[in-house]
């Protein structure tokens, strides 16, 4: 039964993934040989905390409220336009027993960003406003799977390690996200990303941002 359940909710994620346009906006701000610095300036995104010690189970699980969400399962019965990425971070301490959960986040389109609808109750959502910040990014191809996304993850903290950036990171509320582009039917040049908040005070003229 669990395996169908899964099967299902794939074929969701296939159908409204494939149609996704708008993205939350961002600057580049510094460039490495394998990661880069981006702003992302204040946005709001829907999310579904999932606690699950799968990454790939609770984004499953947690995409599944979402899409319900934006098919309609609101008090303004209102229809969302899907948007990408799709961002799932790993919360720390959040789960039962202190163990670790995920939050899987939906950008809101703009038309929402101002008065996002209210989702129904039993979905157990909420908006969340991610305040401006600087992340850093590596991007991998391929499906984000358990074994990926703890490989990718390892990979940039070396690379920051090694870089002007080897203090900076930062983790108030999540230890890292990942951001999934694509459908699952899309087997080839797919596009994920690690991402980890950082410091950017050693940026010259950061307080332009």
């Amino acid at each position: 039964m669990a395996r169908v359940s899964i099967t299902v909710i794939s074929l969701l994620c296939l159908l409204v993934l494939c149609g996704a346009s708008e993205s939350p906006q961002y600057e580049v701000v510094h460039v490495e040989s394998d990661f880069e610095i981006r702003h992302y300036r204040d946005a709001t995104w829907m999310s579904a905390v999932a606690n699950d010690l799968s990454f790939q189970k609770a984004t499953l699980f947690g995409f599944h409220r979402l899409f319900q969400f934006i098919q309609g399962a609101n008090l303004n019965y209102s229809r969302v336009a899907m948007t990408s990425p799709v961002v799932t971070s790993l919360v720390p301490g959040a789960g039962p027993l202190h163990s670790s959960a995920y939050v899987v986040r939906f950008y809101l389109p703009a038309k929402f960003q101002d008065s996002p609808p209210t989702p129904l109750p039993e979905l157990n959502l909420r908006p969340y406003t991610w305040d401006s910040h600087f992340v850093a990014v590596r991007k991998f191809s391929g499906f984000a799977t358990d074994d990926a996304v703890v490989k990718e993850a390892a990979s940039l903290a070396t690379s920051l390690s090694l870089s002007p950036w080897a203090n900076s990171t930062t983790t108030a509320d999540y230890t890292y996200s990942i951001a999934q582009y694509d459908p699952p039917f899309r087997f080839f040049s797919r596009l994920n990303e690690v991402w980890v908040d950082v410091d950017a005070s050693i940026l010259p003229g950061k307080a332009s941002f």
